[in-house]
């Protein structure tokens, strides 16, 4: 499995493999995409910067040309459709192996397609992928191994911790450290975090 990609299947599987190469080439990684509905669908496309820096507006409507444009030439959603293109956000899903990695430390929440010793929903500290898996420490102390093929969803828990890290990630990286930055405040590229 590629850590960098997400993990989809169907459709949504489709539409990672033909705008990933595009989204790489512009400097951005995606993090999701969704399709909702079914009559006019909705694709929706979650996305950071290589470098882990939180996406602005300015990138959201960069990637909504370029991805629009490979939507529009390769044609893979009959009818009408809408594009959202949008940031990962602080509480952001967890869907590939790097993400588990990244966030290593910070509270999780997940849900499994298939029980694990009787259990679906899951919520403990992010320890970490093999790849292959997603592992949290519950609150019990003891560790879930997560297949990271059978994780329905996983997302971060928002916690004083994480709107610390985001602030940190929302930074380009040639900003110098001596720059604070808070959580819904203005930052100088129009960049807000939520």
């Amino acid at each position: 499995m590629d850590a960098d990609l997400p993990i989809h299947s169907g459709l949504e599987s489709r539409l990672v493999a033909l705008i990933a190469p595009t989204l790489d080439d512009l400097g951005y990684e995606i993090v999701r995409v969704a399709v909702l509905g079914r009559e006019s669908p909705t694709v929706q496309i979650m996305a950071d910067r290589k470098d882990g820096t939180l996406i602005n507006v300015d990138d959201c409507e960069r990637i909504s040309h370029a991805v629009g444009a490979v939507l529009d030439v390769e044609d893979p959603i009959p009818g009408a459709w809408t594009l959202e293109v949008s940031s990962a956000g602080i509480d952001r899903p967890l869907t590939r192996a790097k993400d588990w990695n990244r966030f290593a430390g910070h509270q999780a929440k997940a849900e499994v397609l298939v029980p694990i010793d009787g259990r679906r929903r899951f919520s403990g500290v992010v320890l970490g992928s093999d790849g292959e898996t997603g592992r949290l420490r519950l609150d019990d102390g003891t560790e879930a191994v997560l297949p990271l093929v059978e994780i329905r969803r996983a997302r971060l828990v928002l916690t004083d911790a994480l709107i610390e890290a985001s602030a940190q990630m929302a930074r380009p990286a040639d900003e110098g450290e001596n720059e604070k930055s808070k959580v819904g405040e203005e930052k100088p590229a129009g960049r807000k975090l939520h």
